[in-house]
């Protein structure tokens, strides 16, 4: 199952399947041990996938969102872990590759991503203030041609693995918290000291542990466009929609095992419909919902990101607010459905029909940024935005 509208590059698809094929044989294991999933990243490393969003000109392979969200699919289908740090790394390279080629240090770095393949985590979480990340308590000191900061961050993904940190921080110490700006450091630029265990109910192998950061670095590094233009101009939305990318594929995963349970029934009783064959037929149906949701988003990005008054419009917002909150909430229906239809199979472990760790990967949908804040968000958008009736837009 992919998420193109065309098939996808059969290139990227080939290497994708690769990695998803290595992430399969340790998805079980990263789970319960809750580690990081490192043969399938060494795996994307070694496929070259790191850099396929980085331009042409610069290395890479100018990959469009739908294709990265195709590969978020095809490994959400083997290990939600792997396809998890996967996603992010790409979402905060797309913060890069839409606002980095103004300047020479960023240009010259994502040369860098391209060619060494490095891992890029995020810190935009932070003790004090919730899951808003677009509030800042922490500053950055900037003092001539250096800076430094110093942040908890009680999120960092896959923070003790990354190659480079994307961190947020209000511009200056007078800032707003509002008033805030994102920075590239390099690994040996800064320290970590863990202040939170990453021990969850599921996505335990993201490994996105808390830490007290502490960084030094040439101000150079730090982005030129304020953190609420890249937010709102290629981070909703590249979240938005690569992680549904990811729930899609967990939750695709999931109808492919009832269907193989259904028909498992079938050959042992020719001649007699199973009694999962009617809800076989329902989830797949939502499973549609869910793929056409998707693909829908992406067409729409697509469409408006030459438009940077459009990526920032009310609309735009609220059309990704509702991917997210569609794909979060029916891929949990979706998988409790195929639970249902597989049973005590699909309840227990170590069954080719488990889907227990599944269901866990899935709850973390509707936390990754909370549905309620989005919710909200949503809400006092429409206040003053008209609602879209219209098929055609």
């Amino acid at each position: 199952m992919n998420l193109s509208v065309a098939p996808p590059n059969a290139t990227l698809s080939a290497r994708a399947s690769r990695v998803a094929a290595i992430a399969a044989q340790h998805a079980d294991d990263v789970d319960s041990a809750a580690r990081f999933p490192r043969e399938a990243v060494e795996a994307m490393r070694a496929e070259r996938l790191l850099g396929i969003q980085v331009p042409l000109h610069l290395g890479g392979e100018g990959a469009s969102l739908t294709q990265i969200a195709d590969i978020c699919c095809t490994l959400g289908q083997s290990c939600s872990a792997t396809a998890m740090i996967f996603a992010m790394h790409q979402i905060k390279a797309s913060s890069l590759v839409e606002h980095g080629e103004t300047s020479e240090w960023h240009t010259g770095f994502m040369r860098r991503v391209a060619a060494e393949q490095l891992l890029i985590g995020s810190a935009t979480t932070e003790g004090g203030i919730g899951g808003n990340l677009r509030n800042s308590i922490c500053a950055i000191d900037v003092d001539g041609a250096n800076c430094s900061l110093e942040k908890d961050a009680t999120v960092i993904s896959y923070g003790s693995e990354a190659d480079v940190i994307l961190i947020t921080s209000r511009a200056h110490a007078d800032a707003a918290p509002a008033d805030q700006v994102m920075t590239v450091f390099l690994k040996d630029q800064y320290s970590l000291e863990k202040t939170h265990v990453w021990n969850t109910l599921g996505m335990r192998g993201t490994c996105s542990d808390g830490f007290l950061f502490k960084g030094k670095a040439p101000s150079e590094q730090i982005f030129q466009k304020p953190f609420a233009e890249i937010a709102a101009q290629s981070m909703l939305a590249t979240s938005h929609l690569l992680w549904s990318g990811v729930w899609y594929g967990i939750a695709a995963d999931a109808v492919l095992r009832a269907q193989a349970f259904v028909r498992a029934a079938a050959r042992k009783s020719p001649g007699v419909t199973p009694p999962g064959a009617i809800r076989l037929a329902e989830v797949s149906n939502k499973l549609q919902i869910v793929k056409s949701n998707v693909i829908a988003g992406l067409k729409a990005y697509d469409d408006t990101k030459s438009d940077p008054d459009k990526l920032m419009s009310m609309g735009f917002a609220v059309a990704m607010n509702n991917v997210k909150i569609c794909s979060s909430e029916t891929v949990l229906e979706i998988i409790n459905h195929a639970m249902l239809i597989c049973g005590i199979m699909g309840y227990k472990n170590g069954t080719p029909y488990s889907l227990g760790r599944h269901l866990r990967d899935a709850h973390s949908a509707q936390l990754m940024i909370s549905n309620d804040r989005i919710l909200s968000n949503s809400a006092h958008l429409l206040l003053v935005q008209k609602q879209d009736t219209s098929l055609s837009g």
